[in-house]
């Protein structure tokens, strides 16, 4: 038998936390329906310790996370395929939302949608939280009332989105750590290490053997001229903002990633499968193949990419279909551009779009992780012959001091 906790509510909207023992979740959920509860989140105990236990950052109240939307997409769905109006259910949602921020949002457009406006009007005033696609599927299930099961398919799309941002960052994390680790030794012999031999030779007057010359120089300019340096990174990360920022800039930037040896494809991928699920999703949704083009344009990216839906759009304006410009546009790999055209053919557009999302999701995981099989033994190996370097010098100078007459 397992601990779960469970959140649920009584059919006057009243929320009634606690915990149960059962041997799954879904026993969990049956029994709180038979006392005639609304099951909105079921998960299972876990044991807080000091490290696992939540920290309350400054910054983290300020800022709505993209876990609190998925949260309060996953609970909204529940009530309202349960039969709660929408009022209710944003005002339990309300009162559910762990962030302050969240909560606040929520509250503004429950008061919205009590002053006459509609759901996806109330959630526009918030693009930052909810981007035009999900705003966009909320308004198109509100005009053919089916908003749970929208609500379903937004919970589906950002769970894979999620799943495979989390992929990528968990891939990078020891690359990442592994170069910090490898800087930090560096910094420490030559800042730290280096000038006490300089200082055991200078008292025995004994000349600097070459190799410990030039440590000697970089332990100096590390050390008297650090600030500089910490300028000099600043105002060149400054500047590259400033050009990434600028729409030329970025547009330069972005297609010279694109031709990044091992990097460029798996960048292209990633931006295949978030076109191909983003439009597929809408057009299931029943938005407009027209306007769906629109908001995927602001979804991409990479902006050479991006620049390639507008003739795309164009000619799909011109009853060229969607197929036939994809293909002209020179981005989409064959199977991609196969998949879509048998769903053009057969009316099941959606569905090969969602088909190419989820293939080129597959595709992305596999290029990160050649990527990064790539790039941990190559770090290992340049951070191995610096560090190797510096040890290899320092026994050097100790071995010269036999050479020294006495």
């Amino acid at each position: 038998m397992t601990s779960y906790n469970y959140r649920a509510s009584t059919m006057e909207g009243k929320i009634v936390e606690g915990s149960m023992d059962a041997a799954d979740d879904g026993t969990v959920s049956l029994k709180l329906q038979e006392m005639g509860l609304l099951p909105i989140h079921i998960g299972g105990v876990g044991r807080k310790t000091a490290l696992s236990r939540e920290l309350d950052w400054p910054w983290k109240s300020s800022r709505v996370q993209s876990k609190d939307v998925l949260v309060f997409t996953q609970e909204l769905r529940t009530l309202t395929h349960a039969g709660f109006p929408l009022d209710r259910s944003l005002a339990i949602l309300a009162q559910l939302a762990e962030s302050p921020a969240m909560a606040e949002i929520v509250h503004d457009v429950l008061k919205e949608v009590k002053g006459g406006k509609s759901f996806s009007e109330g959630l526009a005033k918030y693009p930052e939280v909810f981007p035009k696609v999900y705003v966009n599927m909320v308004k198109a299930g509100e005009a053919g009332g089916v908003l749970d099961d929208i609500l379903a398919r937004l919970e589906t799309f950002m769970e894979s989105a999620n799943e495979l941002r989390s992929y990528i960052v968990g891939a990078l994390i020891y690359p990442s750590l592994l170069a910090v680790v490898g800087i930090f030794s560096v910094v420490v012999l030559t800042v730290f290490v280096v000038p006490r031999f300089v200082t055991i030779f200078s008292d025995m007057g004994v000349d600097l053997p070459l190799p410990m010359v030039v440590l000697d120089t970089a332990s100096k300019v590390l050390s008297g001229y650090w600030w500089l340096i910490a300028l000099a990174l600043a105002a060149a990360a400054y500047a590259l903002k400033r050009f990434r920022d600028s729409e030329a800039g970025r547009l330069k930037w972005d297609r010279k990633m694109l031709g990044v040896p091992l990097l460029g494809k798996v960048l292209q991928k990633v931006e295949i499968a978030r076109f191909s699920r983003t439009l597929g999703m809408l057009l299931r949704g029943g938005v407009p193949l027209l306007h769906s083009m629109t908001i995927v344009r602001d979804v991409i990216n990479n902006q050479s990419i991006a620049k390639m839906i507008e003739p795309i759009r164009s000619g799909i304006k011109k009853g060229e279909g969607i197929a036939q410009p994809m293909r002209q546009s020179g981005v989409f790999p064959p199977l991609a551009m196969h998949l879509v055209e048998v769903g053009e053919e057969s009316g099941k557009l959606d569905a090969m779009l969602l088909q190419v999302a989820d293939t080129y999701d597959v595709e992305v995981r596999s290029g990160v992780k050649r990527l990064v099989s790539f790039f941990e033994p190559a770090l290992i190996l340049f951070m191995g012959v610096v560090i190797g370097t510096i040890v290899v010098s320092m026994l050097l100078a100790i071995f010269s001091i036999n050479d020294v007459p006495l």
